[in-house]
């Protein structure tokens, strides 16, 4: 099955509008490196002007084209674009790539330019790649309108939204002889959009792995629900710049404060299978890893076997795995017998495995060891580290013939034992025979220990994203309750633009979760009526819908015992309206005491203006503000997601039990997030949410305070 944009990425024929004899034009070069990249198409020069441009017939407007070419390559500038879109939807062009600037990048004018552009390719169905981009190019059919020279032909397709940061990417790879398959700069995203790129990439079978540049989205949404399903069948790594969104609203919510964060696009994006990379020299490393080892993924486990010549690189490797949360587990009884068998005593056999030596006379060893430990049942990949493929420049020119064969087998055992092989090697620089050999044979080749390792980190990541992706199911959305609707409906009627708390409690309780049902104090006298008990104690909070942060404005009374509830309802009112004089206040709540125990956690909502609705999850309390340990996801949560949200945390331990304490039941939790989720899916009138915070405890939770902000037209206060 082909995508849409088939033609305009891959055309049969391309029409040039705006062809130059001038060799300095972009509408001359286009033709060029057309020829010199043997495209397999018709090329049509356009200009009024000439009557043959590089030996090919020029012809004066689209209208008199003989054929209808797949693609238009518009070289002209801004204001003429309107004319030229309908010129080409007119002769049935079904693409067209818009190369100038000057549109709504650029002010007022340009944006009418722009939609007038657009408005004249909806009504003709003309796709736009652009405006304001460098170009594409599709080796498959040697179709280079970028202008780059020495394009590789390769499995990999990429999409940047910088014309500088592709043509880095397209440099570096061609240095390092790493192939793509079709390259688009989005520019403007007048028209098509990167979710629709990264599905034409999903339905290429040239194209392995898709790398990209990303800034901003225009459809969060659709990319990351388009981004799931290509990362079910082919990894796609993403480097994304700028760590603050654009576009950051004003918030009420803890999770609205922190949801402009870069971890809110890390996490989502995540959630969907992407690998993003965070420094922009790992992409290229990462991308072609994850192009190689193909075959071997997804891997079975996190579980890395490491082999090296020397004491301190297995060190290093060590080091650099553990810090990645990979595991380094110690090999079998029997593994560590049989490379006993063929290394010095003095070797360490457990893992890392350092030679001490026994590959010094003989290199081809190293292949030896790499069967052992690639059969070991608890080894889901190997890392090589150290000398290899430098033997003969290190030691004797007579090595080479051992490292040769090394070097021929390696991938052999790679792809026998269906486990990947990586590495890292001082001689990498040299390109050495034996290493070069290894490349060419699909074996990943690094010179630095700590990329390798984060290629392999990615290699697992991914494993388990798309083991996951693969594993779910289409969930079926719950139904809604007419409790929580009539809730919301009732605080909208009485102009609340916030649910009470104990309304909040509520509306949770009727999508599944445990909650204490608060006793709602409306005046003073409706004390009389709270249960007696000298073991009794209570908490006491203000229920304002102008006062959210309660603790700020003395609204929290706690351990309060039954006599003294009415002077601590006589402070809370006070202080209320000493915090704002203005406050509409409907009373007091009062909840049993909490014992001590357990860790508190926030779980929390907001609709993010890329993404829409998605979930915060971190260490709570009054600091997560300042510690901002938190995870994102995108609505729905799924269990799995909560389970990976848990992982994130830099202080996830902590829900483990630490010093005494016991685990935080994690499946309370998870249930609870699907709670929270369902609610906010169902009722889009929800703009946050905050449960901060939550007591995690060993066999529950419980929930100690609940925000529920509604959307609202009128201005937002602040954090009152």
């Amino acid at each position: 099955m082909t995508s849409p944009l088939h033609p305009v990425l891959e055309p049969g024929s391309i029409a040039i509008v705006g062809a130059s004899s001038d060799p300095t034009k972009r509408g001359n070069q286009a033709i060029r490196t057309l020829v010199d990249n043997s495209f397999h198409g018709a090329i049509f020069p356009i200009n009024p002007k000439e009557t043959s441009i590089r030996g090919l017939d020029c012809y004066a407007s689209i209208d008199a084209l003989p054929v209808i070419p797949d693609l238009a390559l518009i070289c002209t500038p801004a204001k003429t674009l309107p004319d030229i879109v309908r010129a080409c939807g007119m002769k049935g062009i079904k693409g067209a790539v818009v190369l100038a600037s000057g549109f709504s990048e650029s002010g007022p004018e340009g944006a009418e330019y722009q939609r007038l552009m657009v408005e004249a390719a909806k009504e003709f169905n003309v796709r736009l790649v652009g405006p304001n981009t460098s170009g594409i190019f599709n080796t498959t059919v040697g179709a280079n309108i970028v202008g780059y020279r020495n394009l590789q032909k390769g499995p990999i397709g990429l999409l940047s939204q910088s014309g500088n940061m592709a043509l880095a990417l397209v440099v570096e790879g061609t240095l390092d002889k790493l192939g793509f398959s079709t390259y688009v700069g989005v520019g403007n995203e007048s028209d098509i959009q990167f979710h629709e790129y990264l599905d034409y990439y999903l339905k290429d079978m040239a194209t392995k792995v898709v790398v990209g540049y990303v800034e901003g989205l225009k459809s969060g949404r659709e990319f990351l629900e388009t981004a799931a399903k290509v990362c079910a069948e082919k990894p796609v790594v993403l480097y994304k710049s700028g760590r603050t969104a654009a576009g950051q609203k004003a918030a009420l919510s803890h999770t609205g404060a922190l949801a402009g964060s870069y971890s809110l696009a890390e996490g989502v994006m995540k959630q969907a299978g992407i690998t993003l990379v965070d420094r922009s020299d790992e992409i290229l490393p990462i991308t072609e890893t994850l192009s190689m080892i193909s075959g071997q993924l997804p891997l079975k486990g996190k579980n890395i076997a490491v082999l090296a010549d020397g004491g301190g690189h297995a060190a290093i490797s060590a080091d650099c795995l553990d810090a990645l949360k990979l595991n380094i587990p110690t090999l079998s009884e029997k593994s560590q017998a049989a490379l006993r068998s063929i290394l010095p005593a003095a070797a360490a056999v457990g893992n890392p495995v350092d030679v001490a030596g026994g590959t010094d006379s003989n290199p081809e060893v190293f292949a030896d060891c790499a069967q052992i430990m690639l059969d070991d049942p608890n080894v889901d990949a190997l890392l090589v580290c150290g000398l290899f493929g430098g033997y003969a420049v290190r030691f004797n020119e007579a090595l080479l013939d051992a490292e040769l064969k090394a070097a021929k087998r390696l991938p052999e055992i790679m792809k026998k034992s269906g486990k990947p092989i990586l590495l890292h090697s001082l001689y990498e620089p040299m390109h050495t025979k034996p290493l070069m050999n290894l490349h060419k044979a699909g074996v990943p080749v690094f010179h630095s220990l700590n990329v390798a390792s984060q290629c392999l980190a990615a290699a697992v990541d991914y494993s388990t994203a798309q083991k996951r992706l693969k594993a779910r199911k289409t969930t079926s959305s719950v139904a809604k309750s007419d409790e929580a609707s009539q809730l919301i409906n009732q605080a909208k009627a009485e102009d609340r633009d916030s649910l009470y708390e104990y309304e909040g409690m509520d509306a949770l309780v009727a999508y599944g979760a445990d909650a204490v049902k608060p006793i709602v104090i409306r005046s003073k006298e409706d004390l009389k009526s709270v249960p007696a008990g000298d073991d009794k104690r209570w908490v006491m909070k203000i229920v304002s819908k102008d006062i959210l942060h309660k603790t700020d404005a003395g609204g929290v009374k706690l351990n309060l015992k039954n006599d003294e509830l009415e002077a601590a309802y006589d402070a809370i009112i006070a202080s209320a309206k000493k915090y704002d004089a203005n406050a509409d206040i409907h009373g007091v709540i009062l909840v049993p005491m909490v014992s001590k125990g357990g860790v508190e956690v926030i779980i929390g909502v907001t609709n993010d203006p890329q993404f829409g609705p998605v979930m915060m999850f971190g260490l709570g309390g009054i600091f997560v503000e300042v510690l901002k340990d938190v995870s994102f996801r995108a609505l729905p949560v799924t269990e799995a997601d909560a389970r990976e949200m848990f992982s994130e945390l830099k202080a996830s331990k902590v829900l483990g039990g630490v010093r005494g304490q016991a685990a935080a039941d994690l499946d309370a939790l998870t249930q609870l997030m699907v709670s929270v989720s369902n609610l906010c899916l169902n009722h889009p009138e929800i703009d946050e949410l905050d449960l901060n915070p939550v007591l995690a405890r060993a066999n529950d939770y419980c929930l100690l305070d609940a925000r529920v902000i509604l959307q609202s037209d009128k201005p937002k206060k602040g954090h009152h």
